[in-house]
């Protein structure tokens, strides 16, 4: 469905993306992460038309972005992070309305926008003007806008951001279910998210791809180290002094609250102490009332794979 070669886009003294070549097949949900500035809006926008590439090549569904950016168009459904809305419409006006620019009239433009307003949660605010709607509301009013013609594609810039939580669960229903008949390029900072709903992540930094895999197998090839939490009645014992002691430790931040310490300790990666620390407690008589260990996560992956500091 996706189909992107050697993309390279400059701007004067910056180089926003780098030779990126990625593909998505029909039907696959697809996380786009990256930190604030690696490049996901800009090959987004590439993409959606919106702006030209330096070099390299585009493809949806068959069709060049470049050269044959019509036929690609037809083919997708794009909601940028900042939704462009025209204010002073009214919600049921502006969906036939762009309905009506992306081909679609008389009963069919009808249906879709019912369809379209069910779907997104707007059918109560319908005959509302834009500009008097909530940031959430403006939000799925975009969303809206961009299935209204049924495309193939959904590229999707933050969709939830500026939503509350209980419409955030919302729209990651609604991006599941839509996955069933379309195929989505998402991009958010919710990486919990994307666990739950993609079947593959592309993780880019500083315009290049670092990592394109499952969230399970990239989870799973973490190096980063792991943590361990426990919560100990030590007497008068220093319990970071004590457990940084033990061998594969790097680093314990401890602190107390009616006599129990609350230990967070970090360890080499894929090593695990819970007996090493269990045995420390027996010894110098401690009680322990937790002992954990945290599982790495996707949101660890991306942060070594992007930290400056690696």
């Amino acid at each position: 469905m996706i189909k992107v070669e050697q993309l390279t886009k400059n701007y004067p003294g910056v180089v926003a993306i780098h030779n990126l070549s990625f593909e998505v097949d029909k039907g696959e949900i697809v996380g786009f992460l990256g930190p604030n500035g690696a490049g996901k809006s800009t090959t987004m926008r590439i993409l959606s038309s919106f702006m030209p590439a330096t070099s390299g090549r585009a493809s949806i569904a068959g069709h060049d972005v470049f050269t044959d950016s019509l036929k690609a168009r037809r083919h997708l459904g794009y909601l940028p992070e900042s939704v462009p809305l025209y204010g002073d419409m009214r919600v049921n006006e502006y969906l036939r309305y762009r309905g009506s620019l992306k081909g679609l009239s008389g009963k069919k433009l009808r249906n879709r926008a019912e369809i379209v307003k069910e779907l997104c949660s707007v059918r109560e605010v319908e005959n509302k003007l834009i500009s008097s709607l909530s940031k959430g509301y403006r939000q799925r009013v975009g969303l809206a806008e961009a299935l209204i013609h049924e495309p193939d594609l959904l590229i999707l810039d933050e969709p939830t951001i500026g939503l509350d939580p209980n419409q955030i669960r919302h729209v990651r229903e609604l991006i599941k279910s839509l996955g069933k008949r379309h195929t989505i390029l998402l991009s958010t900072h919710i990486l919990s998210e994307v666990e739950v709903t993609c079947s593959r992540v592309i993780i880019i930094h500083q315009g290049k791809i670092e990592a394109s895999d499952t969230p399970e197998n990239l989870v799973g090839r973490i190096r980063t180290s792991g943590t361990l939490r426990v919560e100990i009645r030590t007497g008068g014992d220093n319990p970071a002094e004590t457990l940084e002691k033990i061998a594969g430790v790097k680093s314990v931040a401890a602190n107390q609250e009616d006599g129990w310490h609350r230990c967070v300790i970090r360890v080499e990666a894929n090593s695990d102490l819970r007996e090493d620390v269990f045995r420390l407690a027996v010894e110098r008589r401690w009680t322990i009332r937790e002992l954990t260990q945290d599982r790495p996560t996707l949101e660890d992956v991306f942060v070594e794979l992007t930290h400056t500091d690696n």
